[in-house]
């Protein structure tokens, strides 16, 4: 076992423990889905849970819900009245995730939407207290020039996968277009004077974004 292996190991018996119902969905994430890696997992499910917490938001929108752990751990973090509205563009999901969410003792604080984000978030007609990213990295850009309208004053905008397995800073790997989409965003963010910004190495990076 290498030292990130072993930091990792340590980093989660030092927090908050795994709730039992989000261990069961990570374990059959992996088992049913294609690259369950993707589910955010123990830290970063705790971080996102914390997160929410301390922005308090009201209403919250999320692209790319896959299997749900990440909607799950918003929706924990949320008081009492606050919505996440989570929107996966792959139909398919919808019968392996839908029961995970409405299964939740948090699934009264969860609206599910099928469909193209960028069809759907119109439709909502809603403003936003806070947007977790984590969709297709192609069109990152994309989702951050749409939801940035839809976002209040305040609001905080966080971005997944935004080092992308350190992609971004290997030359052989920057001309394949998921690197190409990733990097395009964090130029974007880094120039957007509308907005503040920080990335935390944590994972595969995680993008705070605050509209001022």
């Amino acid at each position: 076992m290498d030292t990130t292996e072993q930091l990792e190991e340590y980093i989660l018996r030092h927090i908050d423990p795994e709730d039992p119902y989000l261990h069961s969905l990570y374990r059959a994430t992996n088992i049913h889905l294609l690259y369950g890696h993707m589910a955010s997992g123990h830290l970063q499910g705790r971080l996102l849970k914390m997160l929410t917490g301390m922005i308090r938001p009201r209403k919250v929108l999320e692209i790319g819900t896959y299997s749900g752990y990440s909607a799950l751990c918003i929706a924990e973090g949320l008081e009492e009245g606050g919505v996440v509205h989570t929107i996966e563009i792959n139909d398919e999901q919808e019968d392996f995730t839908r029961p995970w969410l409405e299964g939740s003792s948090y699934g009264n604080r969860i609206r599910f939407h099928i469909g193209d984000a960028l069809d759907v978030i119109p439709e909502l007609a809603e403003t936003f207290d806070m947007v977790f990213i984590d969709a297709d990295k192609r069109r990152y850009c994309d989702y951050y020039n749409m939801v940035i309208d839809y976002l209040n004053p305040g609001g905080y905008i966080i971005a997944d996968n935004t080092l992308w397995d350190a992609h971004v800073v290997d030359p052989s790997h920057q001309s394949d277009p998921l690197t190409a989409g990733v990097m395009a965003f964090n130029d974007m963010v880094a120039a957007d004077k509308r907005v503040e910004k920080v990335i935390i190495p944590i994972r595969d990076g995680l993008t705070l974004i605050r509209k001022i």
